[in-house]
């Protein structure tokens, strides 16, 4: 008896891989989905999310199970099993779970990124309580407060440019005596009036409590310790792209997240990446869910290309 092939098979059941499911489950595509934890991603660990549209306030474990029962009752197939391996040249692909080997014409890369984390006290046991790694996605809960940023990248000074509307007072903190953002965002950082950046600094620790209190950081140069007072710590020092199935594969950019065309499509034909894991500007929950939905359109015209689908 010959071997099963998919139309596709989606990695990752987070946002992205979620709506790929439901947009593949919709176009009657014979697609499956593997997660190896939970369905939902790194937003079921947000305490509320606030910024997609139509919901005004929902639970990040909540949104997460709405994701995925959506996705349940439009027909698609999630199965929780650890991919451990990926062959992705060839006309037909194939997935190695835990449990057996899978066949599919396309494959969609939805395994997301994890934030860098500092590694400090406090860092861990604070997430979603003032420690957070996305402004866009919790700022809003600080308004008129003062915060911290910990970073000195691009990222770190669109975050604390970002904050600077709605906080009392943002704190930069950064290892080196200067930005290493681009010139025009660096130089909107340290002219602005509601922006300190502390230099040459690095964290200690995370005053712990119920929630954030505070931080406490020291000189790299003169090791002198400092306390500030801050609602809320937002690290913004780099994120990590779960690139590990596909490295020496696919074509990465720097920092290892996968390079994509507009239609989601990689550097080999009949896999896409998107989400967290791909090269994109920006990094929310529609953003991926959109990615998704434009990845089985991708889908759809391959498999029409290469005569799967009439």
């Amino acid at each position: 008896m010959s071997e099963h092939i998919y139309d596709s098979i989606i990695i990752g059941a987070g946002p992205g891989g979620l709506a790929a499911g439901i947009y593949a489950a919709r176009a009657n595509l014979d697609a499956i989905i593997f997660e190896k934890t939970y369905a939902g991603g790194q937003i079921s660990t947000a305490d509320d999310v606030e910024n997609y549209p139509g919901i005004a306030s929902i639970k990040g474990v909540d949104f997460g199970e709405n994701l995925e029962k959506h996705a349940v009752a439009v027909g698609a197939q999630i199965l929780y099993e650890d991919v451990q391996e990926l062959y992705l040249s060839g006309i037909t692909k194939k997935v190695v779970t835990n449990e057996k080997t899978y066949h599919t014409r396309t494959i969609i890369l939805a395994m997301g990124a994890q934030p860098r984390r500092l590694g400090v006290p406090g860092e861990t046991e604070l997430r979603g309580r003032g420690v957070s790694y996305c402004a866009t996605c919790d700022g809003a809960f600080f308004r008129d407060k003062d915060v911290v940023v910990v970073g000195g990248g691009d990222t770190a000074c669109e975050e604390a440019l970002y904050l600077s509307a709605m906080c009392s007072k943002v704190y930069v903190i950064h290892r080196r005596d200067q930005l290493r953002a681009r010139g025009v965002i660096a130089n909107s950082v340290v002219s602005h009036k509601k922006i300190e950046v502390v230099w040459n600094s690095s964290p200690d620790f995370i005053n712990a409590g119920d929630v954030v209190t505070g931080i406490t950081v020291r000189n790299k140069l003169t090791n002198e310790v400092r306390q500030i007072s801050t609602s809320a710590v937002f690290i913004a020092v780099g994120i990590v792209p779960q690139t590990s199935l596909v490295l020496e594969q696919l074509k990465m950019v720097d920092g290892d997240p996968i390079e994509t065309d507009s239609y989601m499509r990689t550097s080999i034909h009949g896999v896409f990446a998107i989400g967290d894991i791909r090269k994109t500007p920006l990094r929310q929950v529609v953003t991926a869910a959109a990615d998704g939905a434009i990845a089985v359109y991708g889908v759809q015209e391959y498999l029409v290309e290469q005569e799967f689908l009439k």
